[in-house]
């Protein structure tokens, strides 16, 4: 996917010079933290286990140059996906935490011109943001197969006939989805990428309708890697993390 490509250059030669320090695979998230002082954090998105081994081809890549993790950002499984991206995040992560906080969700629903009567789509459940939504007197549309709500069919339907805003988790990143979903939606349709696991890296999007990047940088190294090793998720994490959001337009930062 020209995603992945887009992700796996923008931090090849960088990973080339970086050493992994720590791949943590949690219940909740993955941690990867590196040896410029990045730390990390993707989505585990495990299946029920058939065997003690999740992972098929055991590879300790701590004390590594980082490029060989990198690469399974191109990788069809989604465990491997997760360590790739959380290097991603933690190669990203000083840059990351220059971007905008985003404890004030407002100010995001404001970017995405979210009022009364706005379509919007989601797929992945964000509890928090419902009632916000909701207050704003939007129509939600939600999808998330891993809870049984909705079906693709519907989904690509409503995003190409009906929604004006899509939010969207960034474990679609995972499974390989992401440009799939974006590809269904229609003209001016004004995207969010949401989640722990998202990229907050503009110029990998520019081939994409997405309008807003809302991910988690990590603050507090020890916290959250005990948080991950403990298989906590997103609410205890977030004690010891930033929300940052990066507006775009035409692939680039945006100045909010």
């Amino acid at each position: 996917m020209e995603l992945d490509r887009k992700l796996f250059d923008a931090f090849a030669r960088e990973a080339g010079t970086v050493s992994v320090e720590v791949v943590s695979l949690g219940l909740g998230y993955t941690a990867v933290s590196t040896s410029d002082g990045g730390l990390g954090l993707a989505y585990t998105m495990l299946d029920a286990k058939s065997s003690c081994s999740v992972i098929k081809e055991y590879h300790n890549y701590e004390g590594e140059p980082a490029l060989e993790l990198l690469a399974l950002i191109r990788s069809k499984d989604p465990l491997q996906r997760g360590m790739a991206l959380a290097l991603i995040n933690a190669l990203n992560h000083k840059r990351a935490v220059s971007f905008p906080s985003g404890r004030k969700d407002t100010a995001m629903l404001d970017i995405l011109e979210i009022g009364v009567g706005t379509r919007v789509a989601m797929v992945g459940y964000f509890g928090p943001m419902i009632p916000m939504l909701k207050e704003r007197g939007a129509h939600l549309e939600i999808v998330d197969w891993g809870r049984d709500m909705g079906s693709t069919e519907r989904l690509y339907d409503r995003l190409g006939n009906w929604a004006e805003v899509l939010v969207l988790t960034a474990t679609s990143l995972l499974n390989g989805t992401t440009e799939e979903i974006l590809a269904a939606a229609g003209p001016g349709v004004r995207t969010l990428v949401l989640g722990p696991s998202t990229p907050m890296v503009p110029e990998a999007f520019d081939h994409l309708p997405v309008r807003l990047l809302a991910g988690t940088v990590p603050m507090d190294r020890d916290k959250v890697l005990a948080a991950i090793r403990h298989g906590a998720g997103t609410p205890v994490i977030l004690r010891s993390s930033k929300k940052a959001f990066v507006a775009l337009r035409d692939g680039r930062a945006e100045e909010v």
